[in-house]
């Protein structure tokens, strides 16, 4: 495991906990040293779980576990023939044409395929669920006035309006947290389906009469133009009315839709907030900038960047628990089998006993297992994911 050196990345792909359950499987775990310090992970916390704390634990490595896609400069220090596991978007082309040129084989996490057995390993919905959290705390922290109603012998104050948009993972766990901070929260989805989960929460389900957009593994599809203009429309009162708004419809590998217009925003009242957590991917907010907070009218409006890193240790805890049920699918515990000494081809009279070796773990993924194709970009030297190689072709690589 190396130190993550994109910026502003305070996660870390293992955690030591998670490195004791390697090494009980029989993995050797390299750590670089200072890998888990931004994510509050110190050294002697991993060589207590295991870990061999080595500066060239690249050079090392059948298979390299990260968060992000290794910068190229450090792609170049994997051997060929290894492997890497880590989120792989097409933005980080310059590193997939580094991973095929130097033949390292790559799996992505976000291309895991939703079906009931890769639940365990869903680094998308961990990652969101921190996310989610993180934006309800966020708007909690802009809003000058209380979330909770107060009752006092001064009088009454009213608790925040909170409109949450989106009941994904990320919007779902949005909503639980404003409810636990106590505000009055009301939140839409345009899966007809979220509505049942929404009220769960202890929300109130929007509904509006638009055409259902449900689509496969629990996303949604796009809509069309004059459905997206209509939904805006029928959703502006709600924004205007709402003190603090979050938004989080993201789709992985798509443009964010954009929910909110600028003038929706101007609407609200004097020292509204609004929290996108789709900034980075488009947002769902007219005028949103991922990293920053601006003024749209009287309101803040913040957006998101890599929200998951505010929150390095929880989220690196659940990313390393989905790194270890993935990587236990693609690797066998199989006999280590010494060559024999004698290489003689005559007959031996008798039974001919097995030779007997430690039980060795094995990286070695099944290509005809759903899960490990599926979530394959870089096989061999070739990209084999479709969309990425399109990318690639399309770029300069």
């Amino acid at each position: 495991m190396a130190r993550e050196m994109r910026r502003d990345e305070a996660r870390v792909a293992l955690v030591p906990d998670v490195v004791g359950r390697f090494v009980a499987m029989g993995a050797e775990v390299h750590v670089e040293p200072g890998a888990g310090v931004p994510a509050g992970f110190d050294d002697e916390a991993y060589a207590a779980a295991g870990a061999v704390l080595d500066d060239k634990a690249l050079e090392v490595a059948d298979l390299v576990l990260a968060v992000q896609a290794p910068l190229p400069a450090t792609v170049r220090r994997i051997p060929r023939g290894s492997a890497l596991v880590s989120f792989l978007p097409t933005s980080a082309a310059d590193s997939i044409g580094e991973l095929r040129d130097c033949g390292v084989d790559a799996w992505a996490m976000e291309l895991l395929p939703r079906i009931s057995r890769a639940q365990s390993m869903d680094a998308l919905s961990s990652q969101a669920l921190v996310a989610g959290y993180r934006s309800a705390i966020v708007a909690a922290g802009l809003l000058r006035r209380f979330f909770p109603l107060n009752m006092t012998a001064a009088g009454t104050v009213q608790p925040a309006q909170v409109l949450v948009l989106g009941a994904g993972v990320a919007g779902l766990q949005a909503i639980a947290t404003a409810r636990r901070l106590g505000a009055v929260v009301k939140a839409y989805d345009v899966r007809p389906a979220a509505a049942e989960e929404i009220r769960s929460m202890g929300a109130e389900a929007i509904t509006l009469d638009l055409e259902d957009l449900s689509a496969e593994g629990g996303y949604a599809k796009e809509m069309t133009t004059d459905r997206a203009e209509r939904q805006r429309e029928l959703l502006a009162p709600y924004v205007a009315a709402a003190d603090a708004l979050i938004t989080t419809a993201a789709v992985p590998g798509r443009t964010a839709p954009m929910l909110v217009t600028r003038e929706m925003v101007e609407a609200m009242s004097p020292g509204s907030v609004v929290v996108d957590l789709a900034a980075e991917s488009g947002g769902n907010v007219e005028r949103s900038e991922p990293g920053r907070v601006i003024r749209v009218g009287d309101a803040q409006v913040w957006g998101g960047e890599n929200v998951p890193s505010q929150m390095p240790e929880p989220a690196s805890t659940l990313y390393a628990a989905n790194l270890l049920a993935l990587v236990t699918l693609m690797t066998t515990d199989e006999p280590d089998v010494p060559a024999p000494d004698d290489q003689s081809d005559e007959p031996v009279d008798g039974p001919v006993d097995e030779p007997a070796g430690e039980r060795v773990l094995r990286f070695a993924p099944d290509m005809e297992d759903e899960v490990v194709a599926k979530s394959c970009v870089v096989k061999d030297g070739v990209v084999v994911h479709e969309m990425t190689r399109a990318v690639l072709q399309g770029g300069s690589l």
